[in-house]
């Protein structure tokens, strides 16, 4: 692990814009003493971020310390001042609370930063896969742009938007430190897994249960158990902007939780904003991860307004109620038909039966994965719970309907009217809705874990127990909670992103051998050398790795008709004058031929058959190679 020593300054920016604008929003618009609002901050800090970056080049600022800075003390200023209106919160409801949750919050961030960095390999390593191209090749371009805006990021593949908060993180962490790109990467990412994913579950469990120390610590270390997330992201995709996205929700769901008891117009505006603050960077993560979360909300709300109205029987609580449904039936409905998919993107099919789905789903172990035993008992009791007492049932809607949509994604048919109307705008993808399964699964698994404590507590002052039995049954039910760590659940998602992660002679995206040719290409190319080669076969990742512009950023894109042209017939350089014309056109210097090796479907490399297996020749100049498919080559004479 000595190894992982370059990422740890990279680790340590991130983790502190985590935690630092976030918590000055929540002491200035809501004090110091609730843990609950104070793990928040994460989610906070991504989202001032996100916004902080979207704005910096539209008022002259490239991206760094000083908008971020600017955007973190308006939004503080803005809480400062309601909450002169609307007082500050209460004290916890126990004392000594906000300790339990500094260490559980520290042992669940060791726990996912050890697992992960073992997972990644080394701090240079990066996720063999698809969309990894596109992402690191964002943060370079990022970097050279001072600007990590969303139109900025949606430029490197070609699209006027893309959601912006993980790259945002990820470019403030590479800017401040001088990290390579990859291993900015992993150390941002470490950080968003071990900060921003276990506060923001946190903070729901605490919303859910009243801030009780129970809660925390067993959000805290259920956080670290589940393969569907984070692991899945780390090697489906990968989907590193969803990551944060997903890890968002949680935190943002926990606002609506506790919006819904506020009284008094400047708390109740309070709080709305919070939750329109956290909503918005739920979407500047990923819009899918908005839509998540406006499902689960409308569970949460809809939910609280029956259980109310079935309790109550007043006018003003069904009305409520029939509010809350019309409401989120329209918001949903609007919002399903905006984020529409074309057919070309949400061509995935399912994989199973439905009804074996909804067993994957409901113990939360799809693609396969092993239930971790404790994790499923705590499930059933937090079922038990409910069942006996409807007042949890806020607590535990979110979860079926996280249920429901990965079932309907991986047990219909193709062709199911339903599948297409709930699931297309996550492109119909079981996996992105997998995810989904970890985050609404931990407040369930809480509830029973605080069913079983309170049992237990009941237990021992019946028998009175001596207090050092006690303690010593917590400290077991701690070490218990925390073992699932190292579960079948997560072990088995682990070993694949390990797989994901390794540099090998046949990787997806880079062999050993052209990842230590990018390594050289800094000292063999001048700083201003446009270089030409296949994106499906990494070449374009000279960007990422030696900050060398590139013809193609990515696999995806609208190249003009003269690099068209090249990538069919550059070969013919020495044979074909309209070649060297072309070249000459579009200022190409240097050539990066990394065989045929494709990182989706070898069809797709007939387009770039003018750039692959090239030999030398008058106008190619072999200037290094590496192995028997990594080779550099130099254009002279045109």
């Amino acid at each position: 692990m000595s190894e992982w020593i370059s990422a740890v300054p990279a680790y340590l920016v991130v983790a502190l814009v985590l935690i630092l604008p976030g918590a000055s929003v929540i002491v200035a618009g809501w004090g110091w003493r609730s843990p609950q609002r104070l793990l928040l901050a994460p989610a906070i800090s991504a989202t001032i971020a996100a916004v902080a970056a979207s704005v910096a080049p539209l008022v002259g600022l490239s991206w760094g310390l000083i908008p971020l800075a600017l955007v973190t003390l308006v939004v503080a200023g803005i809480g400062l001042l309601l909450r002169r209106r609307a007082t500050a919160d209460p004290r916890p409801p126990a004392p000594r609370t906000g300790l339990f949750v500094l260490v559980a919050l520290a042992l669940a961030a060791v726990a996912n930063a050890v697992n992960f960095a073992r997972a990644f390999g080394a701090p240079g390593n990066i996720a063999q896969r698809f969309d990894n191209i596109v992402h690191l090749n964002a943060i370079a371009s990022a970097l050279q742009n001072g600007s990590a805006s969303p139109f900025q990021i949606g430029s490197t593949s070609d699209i006027g938007f893309y959601p912006n908060a993980w790259h945002a993180l990820t470019t403030l962490g590479a800017e401040m430190t001088g990290a390579a790109v990859p291993a900015a990467v992993n150390g941002g990412n470490l950080a968003i897994v071990s900060i921003l994913w276990p506060a923001s579950v946190m903070a729901l469990a605490g919303a859910f249960f009243a801030e009780r120390r129970t809660a925390y610590v067993t959000a805290a270390a259920l956080a670290t158990g589940f393969g569907a997330f984070p692991a899945l992201f780390f090697n489906w995709g990968v989907l590193y902007p969803n990551l944060v996205g997903y890890a968002m929700i949680p935190a943002a769901l926990a606002a609506v939780v506790t919006m819904l008891p506020e009284r008094g117009a400047p708390a109740l505006v309070r709080s709305a904003l919070l939750v329109a603050l956290l909503a918005g960077g739920t979407f500047l993560g990923h819009p899918n991860a908005f839509l998540s979360l406006l499902f689960f909300a409308a569970a949460v709300v809809i939910t609280s307004a029956a259980v109310k109205a079935s309790i109550e029987r007043t006018r003003r609580s069904i009305l409520f109620l029939a509010a809350a449904v019309v409401g989120f039936g329209l918001a949903l409905a609007v919002t399903l038909t905006v984020f529409r998919t074309g057919a070309e993107h949400s061509g995935w099919t399912p994989w199973q039966q439905l009804s074996q789905s909804l067993g994957e789903g409901l113990f939360v172990s799809p693609r396969g994965y092993n239930p971790t035993t404790l994790i499923s008992i705590l499930l059933i009791v937090g079922f038990v719970a409910v069942a006996r007492r409807s007042r949890w049932l806020p607590a535990v809607t979110p979860f079926a309907v996280a249920v429901a949509l990965f079932a309907i994604a991986s047990g219909l048919r193709i062709d199911s009217p339903l599948r297409q109307l709930l699931t297309n705008p996550w492109y119909n993808d079981s996996n992105r809705l997998a995810a989904l399964l970890p985050l609404m699964a931990i407040p369930v698994a809480t509830l029973g874990a605080i069913t079983v404590v309170d049992l237990v507590r009941r237990a021992a002052r019946h028998q009175r127990a001596p207090r050092w039995v006690g303690i010593g049954a917590a400290a077991l039910g701690v070490l218990a909670l925390f073992s699932v760590a190292t579960g079948p659940n997560v072990r088995m998602a682990l070993d694949q992103v390990r797989e994901a992660y390794a540099y090998t002679d046949s990787s997806l995206i880079l062999s050993s051998d052209e990842e230590a040719l990018l390594e050289r290409l800094d000292s063999e190319t001048p700083e201003d050398a446009l270089i030409a080669g296949s994106p499906r076969t990494g070449a374009s990742l000279a960007l990422a790795f030696a900050d060398r512009q590139v013809t193609q950023k990515h696999v995806f894109g609208n190249p003009s008709p003269e690099l068209l042209f090249l990538n069919a017939h550059l070969r013919d350089i020495d044979s074909d004058p309209a070649v060297c014309r072309t070249v000459d056109q579009l200022g190409i210097d240097y050539v990066l031929d990394f065989g045929t090796q494709d990182v989706i479907d070898p069809a797709g490399a007939a387009a770039f058959r003018g750039i692959q297996d090239l030999s030398p020749g008058t106008h190619l100049v072999l200037v290094d190679e590496q192995g028997p498919d990594a080779r550099l080559f130099r254009i002279e004479g045109c």
